[in-house]
């Protein structure tokens, strides 16, 4: 009987020392269908781990901005967030290059540079210190504003937000004659209410789930920015799992993000359509223009890789197959014809 007690209290210690509990940071508001699957997520990696290992899930930005997530991922209050790649450009730049501006010019041509691309950003990411499962598009951010965007000389000295840490963003911006703000995605809604900026770029369905949209009356519906989020988890506290559950989370998160890329181009769609339902105007930029604004912007991507923004043979590797997917594609139509 005693040695039956002493075993059986040694598995119930030996249980509850294996458990852990990630606690992961969003800005993602409760309610939200993006927050119900990530919990629908965190309740099945319960399950198939048998309490092992539990997600608990910060929404709405309580925690604070990027800046403050980190900090207390640093000292393991939390284990991870839900990030954009500028919040982690510090550790690993290269999470910027899908983000340099007026790089891809659809969503089919950017899923083509992503097959061959998010392994090595992937990879980079760990190297750097965190666990990733996927990236999942966030659409085209598009210029919002509250005067008409149809130039370049109506860029001029306009105040526009630039994410917090984002300085190929910052740049890119400067470049372009405007002036840029930085703030973290927390404070961007006061900023847009108190007049603190004109513009700021957000794909649709961003701009509805933070409310963005109450505060402008134009779209201009440019391809300006391509947007991904992706989960990153401190490696040391994923390592402590067991190679199972590390296993299982991986598999689980790795669906649930496969699933928010697919679903997420669906709901931009339908998110566009109900931001001119409610009244907002969508204006177009001049073709010519576009031509010029693009030829801008990439004269200042090269120089920001010159500078060690971002790994430049990477970026001309990325740039490549834009243009093989571009030659394949007027190929195609040309032979349709």
């Amino acid at each position: 009987m005693k040695k039956f007690l002493i075993a059986f209290i040694a598995l119930t210690l030996g249980s509850v020392a294996s458990a852990a509990t990630l606690k992961i940071a969003t800005v993602t508001p409760e309610g939200s269908q993006w927050m119900k699957d990530m919990r629908d997520s965190a309740k099945e990696i319960k399950e198939r781990t048998d309490g092992r290992v539990q997600i608990k899930y910060y929404g709405g930005g309580v925690m604070g901005n990027d800046t403050k997530v980190l900090g207390k991922i640093r000292i393991g209050a939390l284990q991870g967030g839900a990030f954009t790649p500028a919040a982690l450009a510090d550790s690993y730049p290269n999470l910027n290059i899908y983000g340099m501006p007026l790089v891809f010019d659809s969503e089919e041509e950017a899923a083509y540079v992503r097959e061959r691309l998010d392994g090595k950003l992937q990879e980079g990411l760990e190297a750097a210190g965190f666990v990733n499962f996927g990236f999942a598009s966030g659409g085209f951010a598009i210029v919002m504003s509250n005067t008409p965007v149809k130039s370049l000389e109506d860029l001029k000295g306009k105040r526009v937000w630039v994410p917090e840490g984002d300085s190929i963003s910052y740049a890119s911006m400067e470049a372009l004659s405007l002036a840029p703000v930085t703030l973290p995605l927390t404070d961007v809604l006061t900023g847009l209410q108190t007049g603190l900026i004109d513009i700021v770029a957000m794909s649709p369905i961003g701009a509805l789930v933070l409310q963005w949209h109450t505060k402008i009356k134009y779209v201009t519906e440019i391809p300006l920015v391509y947007t991904v989020g992706f989960m990153a988890i401190d490696r040391r506290a994923f390592s402590k799992l067991s190679d199972a559950d590390q296993q299982i989370v991986r598999e689980v998160m790795k669906k649930t993000y496969k699933n928010f890329d697919r679903v997420n181009l669906e709901d931009n769609r339908e998110a566009r359509d109900a931001l001119l339902n409610t009244g907002i105007e969508s204006v177009a930029f001049d073709a010519q223009e576009v031509a010029r604004l693009r030829e801008r912007l990439l004269e200042s991507n090269r120089r920001l890789g010159a500078k060690g923004a971002f790994d430049m043979a990477l970026y001309d590797e990325m740039m490549g197959y834009v243009e093989e997917y571009r030659e394949a594609d007027s190929e195609a139509v040309a032979g349709s014809q």
